[in-house]
């Protein structure tokens, strides 16, 4: 067992975590399925994060319910930049310092995973 700090959103958590030796062995072959469905289209793309700025990602996937601040606004330390619904939660997603916002990569209703790039600061 090994014991690692981790911190969400300011808030410092020990965990214990277990190495499995020779990692997770490998399930049955599944039987392939018929047909595969039909690629769906492509949403537009994010703007890329710009060099130099912090990007703020995404701790879990979820979907976006509301996005607080826009492109060039000032920010200060524990501002509210997206509010990101996970597991019937609202979990608010804070500016880790003051600065300002570069670019929002998201937008309402959009799905994301976890680590997907949420904002960019500068």
């Amino acid at each position: 067992m090994k014991t690692l700090k981790i911190t969400v959103n300011g808030t410092p958590y020990d965990v214990q975590v277990e190495e499995v030796a020779g990692g997770a062995s490998a399930p049955a072959a599944a039987p392939a399925p018929a047909a595969a469905p039909a690629p769906k289209a492509a949403a537009p793309a994010a703007p890329a994060p710009k060099a130099g700025a912090e990007v703020v990602s995404s701790p879990m996937p979820g979907t976006i319910v509301s996005v607080a601040v826009n492109a060039g606004q000032a920010v200060k330390k524990g501002d509210v930049l997206i509010v990101l619904e996970a597991m019937k939660m609202e979990n608010e997603i804070m500016a880790p310092h003051d600065a300002t916002v570069a670019a929002v990569h998201v937008s309402k209703g959009e799905s994301v995973e976890s680590g997907s790039a949420l904002v960019s600061l500068q």
